[in-house]
């Protein structure tokens, strides 16, 4: 797989308030493990890096601003600024990162970059979210499937999604679609060290 020089990797909602009990059963226990590995290889070879967090403006939610769970989880926290590369820091209070601040599209057009990354949280919403609005404003978006996460959800009409099956929903999605090439860590990583 093709890594290219300068393609970001976009860090979506990595928050101490997602592991709160309000949310429920997760899945993918390795996720963190797999966003740090892609963090540091990205900060070792100089590549751009955006930290995106959610500020819900949704009062009593475990994401509300001024709160320990609004703030990034501590392995996020302790890599940034520790790259050779650039970085952005970009907050929302909807799904899409690219519906912040500052503008995301903007950064990474001004930058030259064409492709990007995403991993975080969660997986069929906010990453699901700018992984589609990105694949609609021309970028090569590459969905690490195994360095994200999301949980159980009730629907309408009494139905619910475990969230592996959302994971894998959303997988099919992205990729069928086109809006995005849904790939592993070991992948990315790979292609990254490679180029």
């Amino acid at each position: 797989m093709e890594i290219n020089e300068n393609a970001a990797l976009v860090v979506v909602d990595v928050q101490k308030g997602f592991e709160s009990e309000f949310w429920g059963r997760r899945d993918n226990p390795d996720a963190e493990r797999n966003i740090a590995a892609l963090i540091d290889v990205w900060q070792e070879t100089g590549r751009p890096v955006v930290f995106v967090r959610h500020d819900s403006p949704r009062a009593g939610s475990p994401l509300e601003p001024g709160t320990e769970g609004n703030e990034f989880k501590d392995f996020v926290e302790e890599r940034r600024g520790k790259g050779s590369g650039p970085e952005l820091f970009v907050t929302k209070s909807v799904n899409s990162a690219f519906y912040g601040e500052p503008d995301l599209d903007a950064w990474l057009k001004g930058a030259g970059v064409e492709q990007f990354v995403v991993v975080g949280i969660q997986t069929n919403m906010c990453n699901e979210t700018t992984a589609r609005m990105g694949g609609n404003l021309g970028y090569d978006v590459l969905f690490a499937l195994d360095a994200m996460h999301t949980f159980d959800l009730a629907g309408p009409f009494d139905w619910t999604q475990t969230a592996e099956e959302l994971t894998r929903a959303t997988a099919v999605s992205l990729h069928g679609g086109r809006f995005a090439r849904v790939v592993t860590t070991e992948d990315v990583v790979k292609g990254a060290s490679a180029a």
